[in-house]
Parts: structure tokens; sequence; C-alpha cells
């Protein structure tokens, strides 16, 4: 990236325009006019199936549509139909109309509502992540939805819908652009370009059904049908058997939302931060500015083992804690990839692992057992406490961040950077003070990533306790400000391929 204000190379990148978000005044502006129907037909949909079906079986029958006389059965049919049309596009004219936003140098602001007025708004320096997000309607218009996460939000502060998707690209372009820092030239704001990308992972389909036939879920159904099978036969009834039916919907249903969620799954880095697409009937594009990450999670399921693949999820502030597909999709960074990908992608969002063979340490979280490689493990006169996992527990500490192995059948490594650590809380129940053992929860930001060390030596817990609070204060001192590119101006920036992860791969 060039140091000149307002200009991000290569040359060639879509421009952003300014004349969509921005003017001297200012302005608002309005979304595309067929956004209400957009959000609304599977409403509109509904109504029209269950108060329709009845009346339009009735327009073929000698009785005629219920209500309507006999004489003027057609003329009332027409009548109806346009009335109920023209309603409906009054009221989606006016929604419309009523929906507004503005893009200012720190603020985004969304206006919506006719009888109840909703002012959001989102300050730029404050976003964590933004998504242009794809739902299959909006695709057939060529439109797009943008989703602003802020720190301060359990769900999406503002949502912008619906654009056309060039200029949802573009817009979301120019923000991370303000919210990066970024100089712009007040008298040519066209001269900031899209950041260009670099791709480093690819999921594969053949991947994606593989992972979620040998994921836990196809575990759980075949427990599911051995005890339902197994009381069946015990038991000699034949009534046992149909309680299958809601066990193979719910994991067909998994097996649809990874399937969904996981095609054609793209991670790429750019001067913005990692992007990530995704997505089969709906289609969505992240953005995760850098440092926005607040924890990693790593997981491997019992029959992945077979193939080498692990899956990363993360907490980003904003996302919260949702438990929906849509919420999980949003928060993972690789629904199943190899090892080597998963170092990949760790060295996007730690770009600088703290430690002088990132991939042997890592691999060891990832792999290994004991105290090897700078992992401390549950001392061993606790064993009876966890005797399959005791030497699988363990932690790691870099000058950057903390590792946290856990699991034995579902392996699992969080990853915790130092300046992200909010909270710290020790724990300790009557079995682990008699075996001299404690506990330590680190607290971030809602997400699927719940850090936790188990059974760790009280002397050493007490010493991690306070010595990642100095850590985590130390390392908040020294983070970059959140405008993450606005001090690129004076100083080179790092070259992410020069450190850590890359140095080895």
């Amino acid at each position: 990236m060039s140091g000149e204000p307002g200009h991000r190379e290569p040359k060639g990148q879509p421009q952003a325009d300014f004349s969509l978000i921005s003017n001297p005044d200012d302005a608002w502006n309005r979304v595309h006019i067929i956004s209400p129907l957009v959000r609304g037909w599977i409403a509109l949909a509904a109504i029209g199936f269950f108060f329709g079906r009845d009346w339009f079986e009735g327009l073929f029958s000698d009785e005629g549509p219920p209500g309507v006389p006999g004489g003027l059965r057609t003329g009332w049919a027409i009548a109806i139909v346009l009335g109920v049309v023209a309603l409906i596009a009054l009221a989606f004219l006016v929604s419309w109309y009523f929906t507004r936003y503005q893009v200012t140098e720190e603020h985004v602001r969304v206006n919506t509502g006719v009888l109840f007025r909703q002012n959001r708004q989102a300050r730029l320096d404050r976003v964590q992540a933004i998504d242009v997000v794809q739902p299959f309607l909006a695709r057939i218009f060529g439109l797009a939805e943008l989703k602003f996460e802020v720190a301060d939000a359990g769900e999406s502060a503002v949502r912008l819908a619906f654009l056309k998707l060039g200029d949802a690209r573009r817009l979301r372009a120019t923000i991370l652009a303000r919210a990066a820092g970024v100089a712009v030239d007040p008298e040519h704001p066209d001269q900031i370009q899209e950041a260009p990308e670099h791709e480093v992972v690819a999921v594969p389909t053949g991947r994606v059904i593989g992972g979620a036939v040998l994921s836990g879920t196809t575990v759980l159904l075949v427990v599911g049908a051995v005890v339902v099978v197994g009381i069946t036969v015990i038991f000699r009834t034949p009534f046992v058997a149909p309680s299958l039916i809601p066990i193979v919907l719910g994991v067909v249903g998994a097996y649809w939302s990874a399937l969904n969620t996981g095609y054609n799954f793209r991670a790429a880095l750019s001067p913005d931060g990692i992007r990530v697409r995704y997505g089969l009937l709906d289609t969505r594009s992240q953005t995760v500015p850098p440092g926005r990450v607040q924890a990693i999670g790593i997981v491997q399921s019992p029959l992945w083992r077979l193939k080498g693949w692990y899956r990363i999820t993360v907490n980003v502030a904003g996302y919260g804690a949702s438990s929906s597909s849509e919420g999980q999709a949003r928060a993972t960074l690789l629904p199943v990839g190899t090892r080597e990908e998963v170092l990949r992608i760790l060295a996007l969002v730690l770009p600088d692992p703290g430690v002088d063979e990132p991939v042997r340490v890592f691999t060891a979280g990832l792999e290994s057992r004991g105290s090897t490689d700078g992992f401390t493990t549950t001392p061993r006169r606790a064993r009876l406490l966890g005797p399959l996992t005791w030497r699988r527990n363990g932690f790691a500490v870099t000058r950057t961040a903390l590792l946290i192995r856990s699991g034995v059948l579902w392996r699992a490594l969080d990853v915790v950077p130092h300046e992200r650590t909010q909270s710290l809380s020790l724990h300790q129940g009557p079995l682990d003070r008699l075996f001299r053992v404690a506990g330590l929860q680190l607290q971030t930001t809602p997400g699927p990533v719940a850090p936790r060390i188990r059974q760790a030596d009280e002397t050493l817990a007490w010493e991690l306790f306070h010595g990642q609070a100095r850590r985590a204060a130390e390392a908040r001192r020294r983070s970059r400000p959140e405008q993450w590119l606005k001090p690129m101006q004076q100083t080179p920036p790092r070259q992410v391929e020069d450190t850590g992860f890359h140095e080895q791969l």
C-alpha cells in the first residue's frame, strides 16, 4: 500500500464512488426502491397462501368464491386483487421513502420507520466487521445488504438493505478506508480504490460434503439410532422406532446448514482485513478488520481426525454468541481445513505468534499431549480428576498470546491475544483444593470460544492469573490504534509475510 493519502495499490481495482455516500453537505441517501419487496416477500407469500387459497379454489367451482355474488365474481376478483396490490405497493413505497442512510467522516446512520421512527448509527472507529449479504431473492435482483458490526452491540447495530451489489461493495470499501484512518483528498475523493486482496484458503466442495458426513452430527445420529434400536429390541415394542424421525430431521437440517454455509468458502487477506466469502443459496462476504478478532478456537471432531481436518471459529465484538446457523457461520473463519490451512488462517489473525518456532508450538497444541513444546499440563497427582484428559489439558504462553489446549475425543485449541483479555477469574472447588489444582477462565467478547484452563497446578494458576493480567495491560498499551492504517503514513507497515508462521509455511 502506498503511503500517499487516499491512495491504495495496485492500480486498476474498482474505485469507491463517493457520490453514493457523501457530498459536501453529508446528504442523506435512500436504499433501492424494491428493498421492501425483498425484505417482506415471505410474509406477503404467507398472507397470500392462507387467505387466498380457498378464494382461488372457489373461482373454479360452481358455488363461486366465498363472499362474492355469483354474477359479479370475475369483476370483484379483479377489483380485490388490484386493490390489495395497490395497498401493498403503497405500503412498500412509503416504507422505502422513510428509509434513508448517511455516511459521514465519523458515523454511519440509518433512519427507518413510518409511525415509529428509528435512528441507528455506528461510529466508524468502532466498526468490528462489515458483511455484504445476498439472500436468494436479493441475488435475483442483483441487490445486497450491508451489516455493520460494532463493539457495543449484541447484534448488528446497523443494517442497510438493500443496495445494488456493486454499490454495496464500494460503500463497504470506503467505510473501511475511513474507519482505518486513510486520509482522503477532499478535492479528489474518488482516488480511494477498493483494497486488493490475496486469497489464502479455498475449501473445495467435496471436502465440505465430507466434513458434514464425518462431523459430530453423524456420531450423534449413529448413537441415537443404536439407542432407539436397542430399546425397540429389548422391550419388543414397535412404537419406539418412529422417534428416529425427529432425529433424522435434525441431522438433515444440520447437514444442509453445513453445506449451505461452507459452500464456495474463500478466505483472503487485504489491507482492510480478513475477507471471507461463502454461501450456496444465500451468499455472504465478510470483512473483519485487523486486530478485531478477540479469541480463536480450533476444534477437531473424532471422525475428522481420520482426515486431519479442523474447524476455526472466532469471537468478534458485535457478533455475539448466537446459536443459530447464521450466527455460527459468521463466526467461522474455516469450516473444514487441513493443518496447513489452519496455520495460514492463524497467520492472518495472529501475524506475530510471539514464539521462534510457531509451527511446532501450535502443532503441539493441536495434536500433542504431555509437557512438551512449552505446554504445562495437569500435574500427575491430579490425574484422577481427569484420567483421560490430564495429559492433554494444558496451556502455553508466548510473547503475544495465551494458548489453551484441551479435549481427547474432541480436540480443542483456544488462542487469546494478550491485549484481547478483558478479565480473568480463578476457580477452585473442594476436589480441586484436595489435589491442589485450580481452573482459570478468560473473558473476552461473547462468542463460540470460551477459553478456560482446567486443573492447573494451583501455584502456577495464581502466577498465570497475575502474569496474564500484567501482560494484557502491557499489550493494550502497545496495541495499534482504532484507526489501524493511520500511522502507516509515517511508519512503513509490518509485512505479515516476513514474520512468524510465514517463515515456516
